[in-house]
């Protein structure tokens, strides 16, 4: 059996692979593949592991058509956006992710996101670098503090409890979030209060986005949504950035609908260098690092190659996408 491989995915991943048998190949170019490339790579292989790129929606009806042999695709990662989930279950392709893997990396990122925005880090650290640390006005350019203020969270799982934790500890905020369904173990251990959407968006000083990329919340926090939020309230989106509105987010910073935003997520991906965002003080962007540490890469490498080896052994995936097709 053989698996094709993206893009190079840590040592550990590979190992377990070899070690169940498994041929592996991956692809060592520093250039994503595109769709019509992929779908000619994978004719040779039994199974794939996707790595990145779930904003090119690669894997799609077309794709799965031309590679209905493949008895897996493992996605090194938690978002399945990229993929056309139902026609993978037509076909009985089953699709695994990585789910866990990456929540507290990915909830730093997002705490780092609210405090460099609270406290204008990057755009002090840009003064240096332009040779502008000279003269302080003591009354301009400041930031605010978080104690006590109101954390909202839109989508509270797994790394909106873990992104919870960190503001109550360190600030003592207030948390309230909007999920479809009542958590329990936020509400009991958190005293997190469930809002609708709309009282989210009037009733919290940061908002920390945590959704899956879906039709329903695509494009959710536009101009509109911008309107509704404090004055002096911070944007975070550490989940997709198609879920906001990048020309909106950046009227509404302009206009001071918002106070600022961190975003490490963008639309599209990768950014524009001349993207106003950049240089505006009360905005701190990053190139989509949230899994990026040792020991987030390790475990979704660990969990990616679960489900390559199960599929290829006729065995259920340990962490499927798509259930249904069992």
């Amino acid at each position: 059996m053989k698996v094709f491989i993206s893009r190079p995915i840590p040592v550990i991943g590979i190992k377990l692979l070899e070690q169940a048998g498994i041929s592996v190949t991956q692809w060592t170019e520093k250039r994503n593949l595109t769709k019509e490339e992929l779908m000619i790579q994978c004719q040779q292989f039994d199974a794939l592991i996707n790595v990145g790129n779930n904003a090119q929606k690669r894997i799609d009806a077309e794709f799965l058509q031309a590679c209905r042999h493949l008895k897996v695709i493992s996605l090194y990662s938690v978002g399945y956006d990229g993929v056309d989930i139902a026609e993978a279950t037509r076909l009985k392709i089953p699709i695994g992710n990585t789910p866990g893997a990456s929540n507290e990396a990915v909830a730093d990122i997002a705490f780092l996101l609210m405090l460099a925005v609270s406290r204008k880090a990057f755009y002090y650290h840009q003064k240096i670098i332009n040779n502008q640390w000279g003269f302080t006005e003591s009354t301009k350019d400041l930031g605010f503090e978080l104690h006590n203020k109101t954390l909202g969270i839109w989508g509270l799982g797994r790394i909106g409890f873990e992104m919870a934790k960190r503001c109550i500890g360190a600030y003592n905020m207030n948390v309230i979030y909007c999920n479809n369904k009542v958590n329990d173990q936020a509400e009991k251990e958190l005293n997190a209060v469930k809002v609708s959407f709309d009282e989210l968006l009037a009733q919290s000083d940061v908002l920390s986005v945590h959704v899956n990329l879906t039709p329903e919340t695509q494009n959710k926090f536009n101009k509109n949504a911008f309107k509704k939020m404090k004055k002096r309230s911070i944007f975070i989106n550490t989940s997709r950035g198609a879920i906001h509105n990048e020309t909106d987010l950046i009227e509404a910073l302009e206009k001071g609908d918002l106070w600022g935003a961190g975003l490490d997520v963008t639309n599209p991906e990768p950014m524009l260098s001349s993207n106003p965002l950049l240089t505006m003080p009360n905005v701190a962007v990053l190139p989509h690092i949230g899994s990026a540490t040792e020991e987030a890469r390790n475990e979704m490498a660990k969990m990616a190659a679960a489900n390559t080896i199960a599929g290829l052994q006729n065995k259920r995936i340990p962490f499927p996408v798509n259930p249904e097709i069992y």
